[in-house]
């Protein structure tokens, strides 16, 4: 017993003290390892590398028939030459047109006359462009009518225009250019022309410059006065002519805007575009066609042709689709390009998506693809087409895009380029329509296993986790889980974006914020239970979720049937494992060519989560007390060898170790601690130093019961333990430290100290490992104080020279100067003196006193540097 001077060392705790759930500081890492309830670390789940670019990769849950192709044939002949027409393949019937006669006027209103026009000169014709020919070829079929004509006695006559010509299309000549009186209006605004009737009827000149006028005389917009009685000759009714009137008015300005535009672009379309469009039917070689292809892209940027509003992109198109059968890879990245430019849509935007595809499928490709920077204009696809309407062209588009993630060299590009953000908002979107619609789209899961596995790349880099956390991500793609749990590629490629951003503590404290969570994994595991590709990533999840948040241990175990969803899965893959090792006759293969078994990775993962709940206070008596749970983790250490799977076996010790900390009723660990203290003398005979410090940790909890400390004396355990303290390790001669300060609280039990110079080396320890691990020192100072107990002589109990060395250290060690003068960070520096002040000055004071109380100093001691 402790003498009655020392009351306050009379009760003794366990050497292992629970971790307290407050926040830790950079500071606390030293002494995690010494913590009674330690969590486990592990490594993430590999993913082996495909070895060849699909839109699904081996490993995929789809049939070949239930999945688009990645490999197919595309020729010119696969576009279509019109953009705009329908997709449907339905033929329309053609309108009924039938001539109607015109309306004979009222007798009492003056009939406004209507001929037809002759034919237009050939002549003229050539001077016009083929779209003014094509209003001619009306009006001389009579579709056009004047509204007015004029009396043959006056051949000319000259007016001065200030209003549009709204009602009505006769020609007019400008200039020598034969055109309708509304085409004209562009012309009026800027320049003095003259106008000319022509084909039988007057004409008209104007010889002074409009100032800032845009319209006609009002007789020749309405006729004058009788015109405005006349029925046009045609089938549109009067109330058609006044919507016309009234769109004309309004469009005015726009229609001017374009007519400039039309001649501006027809002059740089001969200019520009008609030569390159010629070196381009040429098809001489390869170079001089790319060359070319980035020539006129360049042009039409220049001229603002891009896009789908260009009248003659038709043109431009059918003549790029003749050019993919060429069959060049470089050749086809430059026309995607230029035809994703040109703003195509629907079956020909879901070709050039498929060409982009094909030819990133090969990695050969992806300088390619950097040179000609084909990726913006993917991206772009993304970010302004039409999802709903588009998904299939959506899905070869991010296949694409999932083939250059997978290049490290892209990865910063994507993200500058917004990547992540356009990829989260088209799981945004995917996910509002499931919640309106109550149903999937069509191929939507396709695409979202394209988009996740795009995701699972880019988290790699620190910006695009970053991105990810600050436009909330992780919510989004926990609802594509829940929505898609019948989908196994999308499930298991969200777990593999979660298991690498839960490895770092910004992302994995993010998850585990969303609470729903928990449940859904717990719902992935049970539904796919067998999978170990998706199972071993979800428990990593878990894992790393328990490992670093104390809120996340008590969420998780208050989902329904957390705790039972383990243990049967513990269950499962510990029989299949076992049947593994059956099968395979027991015969050990050298650790080196050995690969970790499937069902070894799942149970390694397990282990580590369920070391991790039992530091919940809640949780870990509740597991102690299971039987089915210690009953598979002893039956786990019964089978395995620490040569078979160092890892699984060193986990199962871990949680052991955290399971014995809990000194409840009807534990199952106090109720078997002899058969597991047997179990653990394997470990301690091992070559493994780590499966020899989890062993020692678990003796050090057990050692406070007295029958383990018989047994460990019965075993010559303890000769081990004192064995351990020249170890040099602190983290080993402070757990054995620990075991053998245990022993000493039985009286009977100290003298085995002196067995193996266990004296000396415990004080070893303390000059060692003192001035920079204080809680080593105030351990040592516990064993030595126990072992002196019924000291009489210093000398005689620890020897001379231990005693004098004791008397040198133990001062020096509890001047604040000399045992603080450390070169650390002022936040280690706190903390180790914290340290210093609350565990081991106390217990050293004592300790130093009895010492001296009990010697007789022959001659003055040295003081020793640090």
């Amino acid at each position: 017993m402790l003498s009655p001077n020392d009351k306050k060392l009379e009760k003794l705790d366990p050497f292992y003290r629970p971790s307290m759930s407050k926040q830790k500081t950079s500071a606390e890492i030293i002494s995690e390892a010494r913590n009674a309830l330690r969590t486990v670390r592990t490594q993430r789940p590999f993913t082996p590398r495909e070895d060849q670019r699909k839109l699904f990769g081996p490993a995929s849950s789809r049939t070949p028939e239930n999945r688009p192709p990645s490999s197919f044939s595309l020729h010119a002949s696969s576009f279509e030459s019109s953009d705009s027409r329908p997709i449907s393949s339905a033929r329309l019937s053609p309108l009924e047109l039938r001539p109607k006669a015109p309306a004979s006027p009222a007798p009492e209103e003056d009939p406004c006359l209507s001929f037809p026009k002759p034919p237009v000169d050939a002549a003229k014709m050539r001077r016009i462009s083929s779209a003014r020919a094509r209003l001619f070829r009306a009006a001389s079929q009579g579709a056009l009518l004047p509204d007015r004509t004029l009396p043959p006695a006056e051949p000319k006559k000259t007016v001065e225009s200030k209003e549009t010509v709204v009602k009505g299309d006769p020609m007019v000549k400008i200039n020598g250019i034969y055109l309708t009186e509304s085409n004209a209006m562009g012309h009026l605004k800027s320049h003095p022309l003259q106008l000319t009737y022509d084909g039988g009827f007057s004409e008209i000149q104007e010889q002074e410059m409009f100032k800032g006028t845009t319209s006609l005389p009002s007789h020749l917009r309405s006729g004058g006065e009788q015109g405005k009685r006349c029925s046009r000759a045609s089938s549109y009714s009067s109330s058609s002519d006044v919507s016309r009137l009234e769109a004309r008015a309004v469009s005015k300005a726009n229609l001017q805007e374009k007519d400039t535009e039309i001649e501006v672009d027809e002059v740089f379309w001969n200019t520009r575009i008609v030569p390159i469009l010629h070196e381009l039917e040429k098809e001489e070689n390869i170079e001089t066609i790319c060359a070319a292809c980035t020539q006129l892209h360049h042009a039409l940027a220049e001229g603002n042709m891009l896009g789908n509003k260009f009248k003659r992109r038709s043109i431009l198109l059918k003549t790029l689709y003749k050019l993919v059968d060429i069959g060049s890879d470089l050749l086809s990245l430059k026309l995607a390009k230029l035809i994703l430019a040109l703003k195509v849509s629907r079956k020909n935007l879901l070709n050039v998506c498929k060409l982009i595809f094909k030819i990133s499928r090969s990695e050969k490709n992806d300088s390619l693809i950097e040179n000609d920077s084909i990726l913006e204009s993917l991206l772009e696809v993304l970010r302004n087409e039409d999802l709903h309407t588009n998904t299939e062209a959506f899905l070869y588009c991010m296949g694409a895009i999932k083939f250059i993630s997978g290049n490290p060299g892209f990865l910063d590009e994507m993200i500058s380029k917004g990547a992540v953000e356009i990829l989260v908002n088209l799981i945004k979107q995917i996910n509002e329509n499931t919640r309106k619609c109550g149903t999937c789209l069509p191929n939507s899961g396709h695409l979202l296993v394209q988009m996740t596995a795009t995701l699972r790349n880019l988290v790699d880099s620190p910006p695009a986790r970053s991105k990810l956390l600050s436009i909330s991500a992780l919510p989004q793609l926990c609802a594509v889980m829940g929505q898609y749990m019948a989908d196994k590629d999308v499930c298991t490629n969200i777990a593999r974006i979660f298991s690498k951003l839960t490895s770092y503590y910004d992302c994995c404290a993010a998850l585990a914020n969303c609470s729903r969570c928990y449940a859904l994994f717990l719902k992935v595991i049970n539904k796919y239970q067998k999978k170990q590709d998706l199972v071993v990533r979800i428990v990593f999840i878990l894992g790393n979720l328990t490992a670093k948040n104390h809120q996340a241990r008590e969420q998780f175990s208050k989902e329904k049937g957390s705790i039972p969803t383990l243990l049967s899965l513990f269950h499962t893959f510990y029989k299949m494992d076992l049947c593994a090792k059956e099968q395979a006759g027991g015969a050990q293969q050298p650790k080196v060519q050995r690969p970790r078994a499937p069902a070894e990775d799942v149970l390694i993962k397990l282990t580590r989560v369920l070391a991790n709940l039992a530091i919940h206070p809640g949780i870990g008596p509740a597991l102690a007390t299971n039987p089915h749970a210690v009953g598979l983790l002893l039956a786990t250490l019964e089978y395995k060898s620490i040569e078979d799977c160092e890892e699984l076996v060193i986990n199962t010790t871990a949680t052991i170790n955290n399971l014995s900390y809990y000194q409840v009723k009807n534990s199952i660990i106090q109720d078997k601690k002899l058969y597991i203290a047997e179990l653990l003398i394997k470990l301690l005979v091992s070559n493994n130093m780590d499966g020899i410090l989890e062993a020692v940790r678990v003796f050090g909890n057990l050692s406070q019961d007295h029958d383990i400390c018989d047994f460990i004396v019965q075993k010559n355990v303890h000769k081990f333990m004192i064995a351990l303290l020249d170890a040099k390790h602190q983290d080993i001669c402070f757990s054995a430290c620990g075991v053998l300060l245990n022993l000493t609280v039985d009286k009977n039990k100290r003298v085995i100290l002196k067995e193996g110079g266990g004296i000396k080396k415990l004080v070893d320890c303390l000059r060692h490992f003192g001035p920079t691990d204080w809680q080593l020192a105030c351990l040592v100072c516990k064993t030595l104080w126990n072992f002196s107990e019924n000291i009489t002589n210093a000398s005689s109990c620890f020897g001379d020279e231990d005693t004098n060395t004791l008397l040198v250290l133990l001062p020096s060690f509890l001047d604040e100067e000399l045992a603080l003068d450390g070169s650390f960070d002022q936040d280690l520096k706190n903390y180790h003196k914290l340290q210093w002040e609350t565990e081991f000055k106390p217990v050293a004071q004592q300790l130093l006193n009895r010492i001296q109380s009990h010697h007789t100093f022959l001659e003055p001691l040295p003081i020793p540097s640090f």
